[in-house]
């Protein structure tokens, strides 16, 4: 028997009552709970608010708040009258939140100081008769370029005792215990992120954010909830991995860490392995369009190192080259899944591109790679990166785990430059590490002792702090435009 997601909440209210239910944890360590009773009082007071407001299902609430617990009091209170919560990046200039809700067309929008929520109308009611099935959630694009992107997940927020509790992936390798503890370092808008702590929160356990992603406060928070398993990407994995506080004692109650959302450099890879052990250490990729997805355990990434994996969750590969056609295993080509049902993500707005789904079922969001014989997939890039250098094809994330293996590096990011002579030329934009004192050369002659020269960076800029997204997302379109004074070609 199902229960909607608001329904769920109130059940847990009855039955896990003084129990924490949701923790935010800022860049100091300080914290602050609601429990399930707590949770529940609050989300419904909101959602009556909105249903006085004239809210009915299916409508859109953008939550445009930081992870906090009010993020999570928000989208409970959506939940409770059948609307659907929409998670926006909190700190978009206005001119660009204005383009995002003029997609979204939103009834209602959370926004502000996260100590005193507030909602606004932001749209004419809908008519009863056009009320479209609740979606479970949905997520939004940064709208930095072009036009923004909304995508909504199309399966309903209905709850099934019994179903995976936090992780899809790490649940068909292995059983949890429970309950578990799930901690969030990433931001909420990003659809990694928003459905772990989804599917964690209505099964009934403990979900702990951090406002600001930092190392030493996330190690902290593991010890100290004896946490049992995060989501991170490359970005915060790295960073990790190179502060004196990551230590295998510090880690004894994680059960899983599971890696996505970024290439993985291999060194990286192989540190986690061995910090955590191979049964506890899981790769993904896939996309918030949700057209599927492929992982693997530790142990698979050891025998195919610098894999993304097989096909999980009934999910099908295929990999095509420039005339559709299905390429040899070790060829270069644009990656195809298919997952059971088709993807469950729908874009919404006008203007907007329809996800690429051919007669099969298959779809893309244009990532690059290749199959090996065993049917392990690796990538290369995503095809609007790719440097063409001299007439040799360039993939930034191969020079990015390269340069990146360097100890005195925080972040690096390869982008393509006009250039005369080698029509673009390969350009490395690096955060060193603090106290690290490199040259251009030092950096050009790491680079070559990993990789073909024509890979190797002709040019070298030092940053003081990589311009990353709180989701750790990097816009490599507005770093060519503001280093040329014109959009990427």
């Amino acid at each position: 028997m199902s229960i909607t997601y608001g329904g769920r909440i109130t059940e847990l209210a009855r039955t896990r009552g003084a129990e924490s239910a949701v923790s935010e944890v800022d860049s100091h360590g300080l914290e602050r709970s609601l429990n399930w009773l707590e949770l529940d009082d609050q989300s419904g007071r909101l959602a009556a608010s909105l249903h006085h407001e004239g809210l009915v299902p299916g409508d859109l609430v953008a939550v445009c708040l930081p992870n906090s617990v009010e993020h999570f009091v928000a989208a409970v209170a959506a939940w409770k009258i059948g609307a659907v919560p929409v998670a926006i990046r909190w700190d978009l200039p206005e001119w660009e939140l204005a383009r995002l809700f003029d997609v979204l067309a939103p009834r209602a929008i959370f926004q502000g100081d996260p100590a005193h929520v507030v909602a606004r109308a932001a749209a004419a009611p809908k008519d009863d008769a056009g009320v479209a099935p609740p979606h479970r959630f949905g997520v939004c694009s940064s709208g930095s370029t072009g036009m923004p992107k909304v995508i909504l997940h199309t399966s309903p927020g209905l709850y099934s005792a019994g179903q995976r509790s936090t992780s899809a992936v790490v649940e068909a390798y292995r059983s949890l215990s429970s309950p578990q503890r799930l901690l969030v370092p990433n931001a909420l808008y990003h659809s990694a992120s928003i459905t772990t702590a989804v599917l964690n929160l209505v099964s009934g356990n403990h979900t702990i954010v951090l406002k600001r992603f930092d190392p030493e406060v996330l190690t902290d928070a593991v010890v100290r909830h004896r946490v049992t398993g995060f989501m991170a990407p490359t970005p915060m994995l790295l960073r990790l991995a190179r502060h004196p506080a990551t230590a295998r004692e510090q880690f004894e109650s994680i059960e899983w860490v599971q890696h996505g959302a970024s290439p993985l450099p291999a060194w990286l890879a192989r540190f986690w392995i061995d910090l955590l052990g191979p049964e506890r250490f899981f790769t993904s990729y896939g996309a918030a369009e949700a057209v599927g997805v492929v992982a693997c355990r530790g142990d698979e990434w050891l025998t195919h190192p610098g894999t993304l994996g097989r096909g999980a969750l009934g999910t099908d590969i295929v990999v095509r080259g420039e005339l559709g056609q299905v390429v040899a295993p070790g060829e270069i080509g644009q990656i195809f899944l298919r997952r059971p049902g088709g993807p469950s993500g729908t874009y919404v707005g006008n203007g907007v591109a329809a996800l690429d789904v051919d007669a099969n079922g298959f779809a893309t969001v244009g990532d690059l790679g290749w199959l090996d014989e065993d049917g392990f997939l690796y990538l290369s890039d995503r095809r609007v990166d790719l440097i063409v250098s001299g007439g040799a094809n360039v993939y930034p994330a191969e020079v990015e785990a390269a340069v990146g293996e360097h100890r005195g590096i925080d972040d690096v990011v390869v982008i393509g430059l006009p250039d005369d002579e080698w029509g673009k030329r390969v350009h490395a934009i690096v955060q060193l590490a603090r106290g690290a004192e490199l040259t251009e050369e030092d950096i050009r002659a790491f680079a070559r002792s990993r990789l073909a020269p024509y890979k190797v960076p002709k040019t070298v800029e030092f940053i003081a702090q990589m311009p990353r997204s709180a989701a750790t997302k990097i816009n490599r379109a507005s770093l060519i435009e503001e280093r040329t004074g014109a959009p990427p070609a």
